[in-house]
């Protein structure tokens, strides 16, 4: 064996092991990556677990949930102060532009969702501009969706910052079977 092959044969080894490490990572990374939760489902608001804040009446009472690996849609249903059901539907993208979807009235919600670094919840960045008597004012939501209890939760802590002040909620909604 020559000077030349005892040299490039550890060097070989080290390559190949250096290569399989690089692969596994990349691997690992990938897997990571796919692991964010699925928040798809019916969901049902339990309001004893729940912290409602202020505006508890407003709260979504239901959620239907379908994601998909580029976007994420969640229609929300709530008893109006008249007792009627109102909903609308939040169509949000992981391409970091905004969406837009219409409340009640007149009512528009920009929103933007990104996820955590680790891939265990999403924050959707809103703002929702109201018109009352001729005059606009805007609140700004920032909404923290996670999965706890085994995925068996779906739990959405919520602040809103307007001109009535800062109000906070985290709302805990059981799958339904």
């Amino acid at each position: 064996m020559s000077i030349h092959q005892t040299i490039k044969d550890p060097i070989r080894k080290k390559a190949m092991v250096l290569s399989a490490v690089a692969f596994m990572t990349i691997c690992s990374a990938a897997t990571v990556q796919a692991q964010k939760p699925d928040f798809s489902g019916d969901w049902k608001l339990n309001e004893q677990k729940s912290s409602l804040g202020q505006f508890a009446q407003m709260a979504p009472r239901k959620l239907k949930v379908v994601g998909q690996t580029d976007n994420l849609s969640i229609q929300r249903s709530a008893t109006s102060p008249d007792g009627s059901e109102v909903s609308y539907t939040d169509k949000l993208t992981f391409d970091g532009k905004e969406s837009e979807s219409t409340l009640f009235g007149s009512a528009k919600k920009k929103s933007m969702a990104k996820w955590s670094d680790d891939g265990k919840s999403l924050t959707v960045n809103s703002t929702i501009a109201f018109d009352q008597g001729g005059q606009t004012f805007e609140v700004k939501v920032t909404e923290v969706m996670t999965l706890v209890e085994g995925g068996k939760v779906l739990s959405i802590e919520t602040t809103a910052n307007s001109p009535m002040g800062t109000n906070t909620t985290k709302l805990l909604f059981d799958k339904a079977s």
